[in-house]
């Protein structure tokens, strides 16, 4: 009626029950979804299909000065790095990829600062090329998957390969043989049964990297 109060039926309350009931679900879809996915983020395991990051991405995630090492083909210090002296059993995987490229048990003390390696778990997952720097020809070594620079490669007649890699440890991330399964890495777990967490010690030469 004119002027008077409007009524509403049992129609219009269901209505706004029901658009109550869709907001609250629509939120509680939201909040579980972000939810999942920070979870998935902090758990993250390895996924080999998983495409690359950009580079931007990868640069805000390693930082500015491994991104110089990995992306640029810089050096770290001798003796100053992350894995030079890491004698735990496990992994060491592409920092960008996380495909799995040297094994502790090929890793030895050659006396330069550097983690070093007699082979890598998978040829096919390095590339070389000349490195004619500094005045000096050598090989270069990149992840093939991702292209991130790693070290540089040697003959060496005293390692049981008659090969040497002297890596960046900021082109690797290690991971440890008790961490394999839940970081993705199940096919590696029998590699380490009973293994001794000390590295193969060759008598190897200590040429610089």
């Amino acid at each position: 009626m004119p002027g008077g109060r409007i009524e509403h039926g049992p129609a219009s309350y269901y209505s706004i029950v029901l658009g109550a009931i869709g907001v609250i679900a629509v939120g509680a879809g939201v909040f579980f979804y972000s939810h999942i996915q920070s979870q998935k983020i902090k758990n993250k395991t390895y996924d080999p299909n998983q495409p690359l990051p950009s580079e931007a991405e990868i640069r805000r995630t390693i930082g500015e000065d491994q991104y110089k090492i990995v992306r640029q083909n810089g050096t770290e210090t001798a003796f100053r790095n992350a894995y030079w002296d890491e004698k735990r059993p496990g992994i060491y995987v592409d920092v960008i990829s996380g495909q799995p490229l040297f094994s502790s048990l090929d890793k030895y003390d050659a006396g330069n600062g550097r983690p070093t390696f007699m082979k890598p778990i998978d040829k096919s997952r390095i590339e070389s090329s000349q490195d004619n720097s500094f005045g000096m020809n050598r090989v270069e070594i990149h992840a093939k998957k991702s292209g991130a620079h790693l070290g540089h490669w040697f003959a060496d007649p005293t390692t049981p390969t008659g090969e040497r890699y002297a890596l960046n440890s900021a082109g690797l991330h290690f991971i440890p043989a008790d961490s394999l399964s839940q970081e993705g890495y199940n096919e590696f777990v029998p590699l380490f049964k009973g293994a001794a967490s000390a590295s193969p010690s060759p008598s190897a030469s200590s040429a610089s990297h």
